[in-house]
């Protein structure tokens, strides 16, 4: 307590000077939290709009040959078929789900949609039940997913987006167990998805079973697109090569060819936006350090002219017989002290403001593109606490250090 009241004595004599010392501590702390807060809001928007499929799913895509390949020429249009989605379920281990996807594009010129008097031209896909085992993120606000039983029985239903609702019914809750007309042919609305990532991009979506889309709409064997889930454990860019190679063999593609065949590889996404982030992070990182320094350098500075202003005292204490770890030990208290308490109250304000925007955007329903509730994690705050007393330890050292030399004998001389 002698201890604490001497220091506290010490700091009430220059008030003005301690406050815009812990003002800078304070301040350096402050914007530390804030652009970390900012920078993981920045991240989980970027990662809720772009990527709202799962990090282990992949989908292929045909492409066109750039490379000749044992007699056979380029501009080879490559067409998957649902032999080669049996054919990579069959040779190919480590697949939780796969699914074949067609377009309506890819048979009709057609694509108008319409229920009543109101039509529009959107995207119909003919997929596999399992399709939305892999699209497990897609959010199902009314109705149900496709069912197995929905390609056995060659049921005529279909799962539309809120974008095509918003456009064809008056409200969602009318499009569930409506006829929609495609290209002519009803069908019967089941569920009722709403798409978060790619700006919204499978909202404005409809769904058949693939039976139904092939029988209604023709197509063969043909497929647009292949998707896949890996298992749980099996490494998705492995899993990749494996595809890849025996789609390129059943396709005779050169394996140098990489506009035959293209991939979205979604754990390879996930990895590139983790990297940005990471590298994000660590230069708010240094933003932030470097603010923060430049309080502790003025924390160091104060502590140093303490020292000169306290010469003669020093001096007495240890010609008193004071050892010079207890001056050390005084003056670094004094260095985290201050250090500290600015340091703490700049972590707390930060976090509190972070919370308001959090709350304030959540209970206001705000979906920004690119900014989503910012947040900071315990280990951040800790962190942070450390790094604070630290930095105190440090800010007082030098002083400190250079007080315990001072010989009682110069320090009675002083002015």
């Amino acid at each position: 307590m002698d201890g604490l009241q001497e220091i506290l004595f010490t700091l009430r004599q220059n008030k003005l000077r301690t406050a815009l010392t812990a003002f800078g501590v304070f301040w350096g702390i402050f914007m530390l939290i804030l652009l970390l807060g900012a920078g993981r809001g920045m991240e989980k928007a970027f990662a809720a709009d772009r990527y709202n499929d799962l990090p282990d799913s992949l989908f292929f895509f045909p492409g066109t040959t750039s490379v000749p390949f044992k007699g056979l020429p380029v501009s080879r249009q490559i067409i998957f078929t649902e032999a080669d989605v049996a054919a990579i379920r069959q040779q190919v281990s480590g697949i939780r789900d796969i699914s074949s996807e067609i377009s309506m594009r890819s048979v009709s010129s057609a694509n108008t949609v319409t229920y009543g008097t109101k039509s529009g031209g959107f995207d119909v896909l003919g997929v596999a039940d399992e399709f939305f085992r892999i699209k497990e993120k897609i959010e199902f606000n009314q109705g149900r997913r496709l069912h197995p039983l929905d390609t056995d029985e060659n049921r005529k239903v279909v799962v539309i987006g809120t974008g095509v609702s918003e456009r064809l019914f008056s409200s969602h809750a009318q499009a569930i167990g409506k006829e929609v007309s495609i290209n002519g042919i009803s069908f019967k609305v089941i569920g009722l998805f709403y798409d978060k990532g790619n700006q919204g991009r499978m909202s404005n979506r409809l769904y058949l079973p693939m039976s139904a889309f092939k029988k209604s709409f023709g197509g063969g064997q043909q497929v647009s697109v292949i998707s896949l889930r890996a298992s749980a454990g099996v490494d998705a860019i492995k899993l990749e090569e494996k595809v890849l190679e025996l789609l390129r063999l059943r396709h005779r593609v050169d394996p140098t060819d990489v506009n035959a065949m293209f991939v979205a590889n979604k754990a390879r996404d996930a990895g590139q936006v983790k990297d940005t982030f990471t590298s994000l992070n660590l230069f708010i990182w240094m933003v932030g350090v470097g603010t923060l320094l430049a309080g502790i350098v003025g924390v160091s500075n104060i502590m140093i002219i303490t020292v000169k202003e306290r010469t003669r005292e020093i001096g007495i204490r240890k010609a008193l017989g004071a050892h010079p770890n207890a001056i050390v030990l005084g003056l670094l208290s004094e260095s985290v002290l201050v250090t500290s308490i600015a340091g703490y109250a700049g972590l707390a304000l930060g976090a509190i403001i972070l919370e308001v925007v959090s709350a304030l955007l959540t209970k206001m329903h705000i979906e920004l593109p690119y900014f989503q509730q910012p947040e900071i994690d315990f280990t951040i705050v800790i962190s942070s606490l450390l790094l604070l007393i630290v930095a105190g330890v440090l800010a007082g050292l030098v002083p400190a250090l250079r007080a315990a030399r001072i010989m009682p004998i110069e320090a009675m001389r002083a002015e």
